[in-house]
């Protein structure tokens, strides 16, 4: 195994400062325009922004939350926090006063540096709540500070961060990353991104997500450059893609197929882009994305609780997620605790090897019940539906919580989705199970239609009736204007409507 195997990446700061003080870290859009930071100056402006976070009281342990967009402000900011071994608390700037005050609690926020429009929304959230604002014009100038940094002795055992579940499915649960699953997991991205030396990655993930989070640091473990725009934008993104000269591109939800819904264009293949990576790629999006934009792909698997990545696809085989990471043992198990054989599928299973038990989280905060429930022996259990084949490739099948139960048949909700949404009219859709009048469940389906195309219930279920099973055939169909989502791109299920009833019912 690697030798920074269980060590944290504060030490590399410094290091590559005395080394490579002039090399560009990060670029980012400002104002349309393409700016540029060497890693002397973002190592430069966190240590400023670690004296003005020290005056203010936050010290090793201390909570501070960001709500803020994807920059180099908020960059630095996260690297500030690290240095003092304080606990990063991520926010999705979508989030409401509900939310907000949920977070706070969940994870006794001190602090919080947002940008100066949140203001209100935080204030609703909890009025007393100590914030530092930043604005267009000056950024985060009045937290920076001066004179001696404190010292701190920052172990790569520290909590870094709390990450905040998607969801999706449900209230989010709250995940301590530690500093060494930091690196693990920008290993990791490393692998997967191809990030070979002059690489340039472009970031429009958010860094409230563990897959913008694992881009931080990415700088300080390759000779590669990352570009930040502050938002996802379907219609700007090659645009962007072009401007900063990226030669990779980071797939999450539901943004290649966002992507490909955009109208072909004879600029399609004028960009740098060699290899797109990420996860929630299918089969058939990644020939239509490769075929058209002339990328490789590389499709992974993982969640927060294991240091983001899990398995990798690098082979170039459409359909699965690939092989464990080199820290990890991972295994199908059926519901009766035995090993699945090669081709049938069971719950998705990660065991840590040797020092890669610092790649594992250690349990969810305030949330005995959840943790025990997915920490068993040593080992995680996802609660991810999947299958391995002979040479230990993984396939991806979705969330057992996610699976429908209609008439006695299990329906993976996932591929039902990826299915319909190979309709060229269909701009996002998700599925959920509702009461039926007979058996367990009906299946309700949700339709965004693109902006150009219109759509009934009865040409979509026509449609879908020749490419699935009979069970896996929707009862209900509702159209919507479109789909509340994560920062990630994922739709938020618990709040669609669950009324056995739609703008189609099939008779």
């Amino acid at each position: 195994m690697s030798e920074w195997m269980g060590e944290g990446f504060l030490h590399l700061l410094a290091e590559r400062v005395k080394t490579d003080p002039g090399r560009i870290y990060a670029s980012e859009f400002v104002s349309g325009a393409l700016v540029s930071h060497p890693l002397a100056g973002i190592v430069e402006r966190s240590e400023a922004l670690a004296r003005g976070l020290a005056a203010r009281g936050v010290g090793k342990g201390g909570r501070v939350a960001c709500m803020m967009d994807t920059h180099s402000d908020h960059l630095c900011l996260i690297l500030a926090i690290a240095r003092l071994g304080a606990i990063w608390v991520p926010v999705g700037t979508r989030l409401l006063p509900t939310n907000l005050t949920y977070i706070f609690n969940e994870s006794d926020v001190s602090l919080v540096v947002a940008e100066s429009r949140f203001v209100d929304t935080i204030a609703a959230a909890r009025p007393e709540m100590p914030m530092v604002l930043r604005n267009e014009a000056d950024g985060l100038s009045s937290l920076l500070g001066d004179g001696a940094l404190p010292s701190v002795e920052v172990r790569p055992c520290d909590i870094l961060m709390i990450s905040f579940t998607s969801g999706t499915t449900g209230r989010p649960k709250s995940v301590p990353v530690t500093h060494a699953m930091m690196r693990f997991a920008a290993e990791a991205a490393a692998l997967a991104a191809k990030a070979d030396p002059g690489e340039v990655l472009y970031v429009w993930e958010p860094f409230n997500h563990i897959g913008g989070a694992q881009m931080i640091i990415l700088p300080l473990i390759r000779q590669v450059t990352l570009a930040l725009t502050p938002r996802f934008s379907a219609s700007r993104f090659w645009d962007e893609v072009r401007a900063c000269q990226a030669t990779r591109i980071h797939h999450l939800g539901g943004i290649l197929q966002m992507l490909l819904k955009q109208p072909p264009s004879d600029r399609d293949r004028d960009h740098s882009v060699a290899v797109a990576w990420g996860g929630g790629c299918t089969s058939e999006v990644w020939t239509a994305f490769s075929r058209r934009f002339g990328t490789q792909m590389v499709e992974c698997y993982g969640m927060t609780e294991a240091s983001s990545l899990t398995t990798i696809n690098d082979e170039g085989l459409p359909g699965f997620v690939g092989r464990a990471m080199p820290w990890f043992d991972v295994q199908i198990i059926s519901s009766d605790g035995s090993r699945c054989p090669p081709g049938v599928r069971g719950e998705i299973v990660v065991k840590p090897i040797g020092k890669g038990a610092s790649a594992l989280f250690s349990g969810y905060l305030n949330s005995p019940e959840a943790t025990r429930e997915c920490l068993r022996d040593g080992r995680l259990h996802t609660g991810d539906l999947g299958e391995m084949d002979g040479a230990g490739r993984v396939k991806f099948h979705g969330r057992m919580k996610e699976t429908i139960r209609v008439r006695g048949e299990n329906v993976s909700a996932w591929e039902v989705e990826h299915v319909i949404e190979q309709h060229e009219a269909i701009a996002a859709c998700a599925v959920i199970p509702v009461k039926a009048e007979i058996g367990e469940a009906d299946i309700k389906l949700f339709v965004q239609v693109a902006s150009d195309r219109e759509l009934t219930g009865t040409e979509i279920f026509d449609w879908v009736r020749e490419r699935l099973a009979p069970h896996q055939l929707p009862r209900h169909i509702t159209f919507v204007s479109a789909f509340e989502r994560t920062p990630s791109q994922r739709i938020m299920k618990h709040k669609l409507d669950p009324t056995p009833a739609g703008d189609w019912t099939r008779t």
